[in-house]
């Protein structure tokens, strides 16, 4: 195998390690996002889980986040919650660094 060979399978390795990576933290992200929307909408222990994990699977709706978001905008919307949309995405980038760290500190 020839340098460049093995430093172009080092590379697809490498990227798909990070993507990996990258969907595990989403999706953490996601749940501990429903679980803190569950705590706004008053819910707790199996529902709060429930909810959580119905957040998790709006995110397989269409690429990107945009889904997610939505979801949890409607789901405050229809409770009667004031949260802006400024804190709902601000909480989605905070909880995603918090999913990242937590990944991280796993391996």
């Amino acid at each position: 195998m020839s340098t460049f060979d093995k430093r172009e399978k080092d590379f697809e390795a490498k990227f798909a390690h990070d993507e990996e990576l990258r969907f595990k933290a989403v999706a953490r992200r996601n749940k501990l996002l429903g679980l803190w929307a569950a705590g706004l909408l008053g819910l707790e222990g199996d529902k709060a889980d429930e909810y959580a994990k119905e957040v998790v699977r709006a995110d397989f709706e269409e690429p990107g986040e945009e889904d997610v978001f939505r979801k949890i905008r409607a789901d405050l919307d229809a409770a009667g919650i004031a949260e802006s949309d400024h804190q709902i995405r601000r909480t989605m980038d905070e909880l995603l660094h918090t999913a990242v760290d937590q990944i991280q500190n796993e391996g």
